[in-house]
């Protein structure tokens, strides 16, 4: 044998020797090999979670989606305006509701309201925003209140109880984003309006945004999710146990804070007008009081209106606070239009 095929057996055998020494020390199952390359399995792919881009931090790098906003039919004729029933679609879904158009050539402010809880079976489009969006009109605002998936003429929302909750604000800055299709809306004066639940989804409509929309909330609820649903339950037959093993099982999934509007307050760049009853038998004053303190240590333009003996639906005091929601939509959008006029001086 020659000296350079000595030297390569002894270093094959080297070789040899180290891979049995690596067996010997990594081996915990007799007899069984593991190789010191690795493993030749492929690592299973992570489980992919579809709820995720509903969290708030993905759908403002999502932003709103423009579809055509359409007018289908005439549900009744006013002087002052015309009541419509309107579509457009988000997520490839249509979804229908209550559009209020001012005669005349405009272009008009716009407001979109947002109504609270409605069981299914008693619901009609414009149930929760009919009245004030007829009033609003008539002094000269386009309001637009969505019925979400589910409701009205709408297409049905997923088979996913969470996925349909989390798709609400969803929905809302896609018609945000719509509204430039429509006409007779003035781009540049565009406000919100939210009741009880549809608060809630106001207030996450502002975080995930980032839009100035001067905002008035009606009895917001206003408590961190999934608390937000918790509290409700001693209203359900079986006291919530279904609802709580479902959210167990998203918990092991999900880091619920990412669905929840209170981790982002200081996403909201808008003024904010509060109006709750102290007599209101669904929201805590204490939750409203509470939410107009959070939002001003965040340097939040807020104010909170409290009403004596009167309820939920801000009844007894309905006509004051939808003269200081007027009043209040109208001086941000002369605001507005003054800085506008004084940047362009500038430029």
């Amino acid at each position: 044998m020659t000296k350079n095929k000595l030297i390569i057996l002894v270093g094959l055998i080297g070789i040899l020797l180290l891979f049995l020494f690596i067996w010997l020390i990594t081996s915990k199952e007799p007899g069984k090999i593991i190789s010191p390359l690795g493993s030749l399995k492929k690592e299973p792919k992570p489980t992919a979670k579809p709820l995720e881009k509903y969290s708030f931090e993905n759908l403002k790098k999502r932003q709103g989606k423009k579809s055509k906003l359409k007018l289908e039919k005439v549900l009744k004729q006013e002087n002052k305006f015309t009541s419509y029933l309107f579509s457009y679609t988000s997520e490839k879904r249509k979804i229908t509701g209550l559009a209020n158009i001012p005669q005349g050539s405009g272009p008009f402010p716009v407001v979109v309201m947002l109504r609270g809880y409605v069981d299914q079976q008693d619901y009609q489009t414009g149930v929760g925003t009919q009245r004030g969006g007829e009033f609003f009109s008539n002094n000269g605002f386009i309001t637009l209140a969505p019925d979400f998936l589910g409701y009205g003429g709408s297409d049905m929302p997923p088979n996913n109880v969470w996925e349909e909750r989390f798709l609400r604000p969803l929905t809302v800055i896609d018609l945000l984003a719509s509204i430039s299709s429509l006409d007779k809306a003035d781009q540049e004066k565009i406000a919100l309006w939210g009741h009880s639940n549809g608060g809630m989804i106001a207030l996450a409509v502002l975080e995930i945004t980032g839009e100035d929309y001067p905002t008035c909330l009606w009895a917001p609820v206003s408590q961190f999710f999934p608390y937000d649903i918790l509290y409700y339950t001693y209203e359900f037959d079986d006291k919530g146990k279904a609802l709580r093993k479902n959210l167990a099982e998203l918990e092991k999934e999900y880091d619920v804070n990412n669905y929840s509007f209170d981790e982002y307050l200081d996403w909201i760049k808008a003024p904010i007008q509060i109006h709750q009853g102290a007599a209101d038998q669904y929201i805590p004053l204490e939750w409203s009081k509470n939410l107009t303190e959070k939002l001003k240590e965040k340097e939040i333009k807020a104010e909170l209106y409290t009403y004596p003996n009167t309820d939920h639906h801000l009844q007894g005091s309905w006509n004051k606070v939808v003269q200081r929601n007027l009043y209040f939509w109208t001086t941000n959008f002369e605001k507005k239009t003054a800085s506008r006029i004084v940047e362009n001086k500038k430029k």
